[in-house]
């Protein structure tokens, strides 16, 4: 049995906005992870002032790069600097389509010479392997599928990430003093409880910290390690709720549209996926409806990837991110929701929300901007969305409102008045979080 492509669905619905619009979609949820640990409140303050240990070994794709062409073929199907790319570093990987808007990001750290491994949704590690296959590259492909889909062997790798202020005093109880000195998304190799593991300086959590990754066979002995090291600073584990929301006040936009849909071009592309893959499933819901998919795309630029952008080679879509550099009409913001109005729309116990529906954020002109990524923060005590904001509304404390709904989608105008809840927000910076907007990357300027 032949297995429908993203294509044959696309032609099936009469669109991919059909096919994609999915009302009422919960939102995924990190597999294997419980849910909670301290409760999903606690874990939320933990990396904002105390030590946190989130677990990331289940719910990302890992493909493995491997050949004597790995660094050409990624050459040229991102927008990253290749010629500034050390041996054990790692970037956010920027791939871009033919119209310069984004496929999905991802982390793509460098081995060695001939090796990467690309970490994340799986859209970016799709047209990666595409390309390759396609350009006759002289490299090899292993990809590591995450939990939901590998369902019948534990993942290759585990991933921990040691957060929060008191982070590196259990570093250094963990290790026994201090690791050495590096750059954030520079990686070394070290020991713990003697196993052989990467460290890494990065974070999702807006504080500084490491990311260990080693082979998963080894991970309760690296995460009972830890977890013994920070007793004394009370570290806290992190469950699948409180992880799906660190990203909002550190800036992450994480599941942009990947613009594949249209594209003529990319017609050989779409068959080359399947039906029920990321890019043929994800869905899209919210106030926010459009019948044109390319009204939900984003350019990295919007997204505050411009430092991490690179025009000194040749890759795909190159002169269109190029020049889009000059039309950016857009920019991240972060959205705090008025608490009266979160009681009013969610009930006086609102409990846990989390949202990745596309809601309308409306002023007395009209649309100003869509929101990405929504959530309640414990802390700060409401709600706070992730959203792209048109550049003439972006100035903080500026006023919004968000209308919380679920478009019905096709055959409903766009702009219905579809009696919707109206919750007030209010503009500010993004990232949120202070120490990330100031001081996160400061002892390394991460180039692209």
């Amino acid at each position: 049995m032949v297995t429908p492509s993203v294509q044959d669905g696309i032609a099936q619905t009469g669109s991919a906005v059909n096919l994609l619009w999915k009302p009422g979609t919960e939102p995924w949820a990190v597999p294997v992870v419980a849910p909670e640990y301290a409760g999903w409140a606690a874990e939320q303050e933990a990396w904002r002032s105390g030590v946190a240990l989130f677990d990331l070994s289940y719910h990302m794709f890992d493909t493995r790069v491997d050949g004597p062409d790995a660094t050409r073929l990624l050459r040229g199907v991102s927008a990253n600097n290749y010629g500034k790319f050390a041996i054990d570093q790692a970037k956010q990987f920027i791939p871009v389509a033919q119209d310069g808007n984004i496929i999905v990001d991802g982390i793509l750290l460098r081995e060695n010479e001939n090796t990467y491994t690309l970490s994340g949704v799986p859209a970016a590690q799709s047209w990666v392997k595409y390309w390759g296959e396609k350009g006759g590259y002289d490299v090899e492909f292993d990809t590591d599928p995450d939990s939901s889909v590998r369902t019948d062997r534990d993942p290759k790798l585990f991933r921990y990430q040691v957060q929060g202020p008191h982070a590196m005093e259990v570093i250094e109880r963990a290790f026994g003093g201090p690791l050495p000195e590096v750059k954030f998304f520079h990686s070394q190799p070290v020991a713990l409880a003697g196993k052989q593991i990467r460290a890494l300086r990065h974070g999702m959590a807006g504080q500084a910290g490491y990311e260990f990754i080693g082979r998963y066979e080894d991970h309760e002995v690296v995460r009972d390690a830890l977890l013994a090291a920070g007793t004394d600073s009370g570290i806290v584990r992190v469950g699948g709720l409180a992880y799906f929301t660190n990203g909002i006040e550190s800036g992450w936009i994480p599941t942009p549209t990947p613009a594949i849909y249209t594209d003529p071009a990319l017609e050989d592309y779409r068959r080359s996926l399947s039906l029920f893959s990321y890019e043929g499933q994800k869905p899209l819901h919210g106030s926010y409806f459009s019948e044109n998919i390319e009204d939900y795309y984003c350019s990295p630029w919007e997204l505050g990837y411009g430092r991490s952008i690179s025009f000194n080679h040749d890759f795909i879509g190159r002169d269109a991110l190029l020049e889009a550099k000059q039309n950016v009409h857009r920019s991240r913001v972060t959205l705090v929701f008025n608490p009266d109005d979160v009681d009013n729309v969610f009930g006086a116990d609102s409990g846990f929300q989390l949202s990745y529906g596309r809601y309308r954020v409306e002023n007395a002109s009209g649309l100003a901007g869509i929101t990405f990524w929504t959530a309640t923060i414990g802390p700060v005590g409401t709600i706070l969305s992730l959203a792209l904001v048109e550049d003439e509304f972006t100035a903080p404390g500026t006023e919004v409102e968000v209308v919380w709904g679920d478009h019905p989608g096709a055959g409903t105008a766009p702009d219905a008045d579809l009696g919707f809840p109206r919750i007030r927000a209010t503009v500010q910076p993004s990232p949120y979080n202070e120490f990330t907007r100031t001081r996160y990357r400061s002892n390394s300027a991460v180039e692209g």
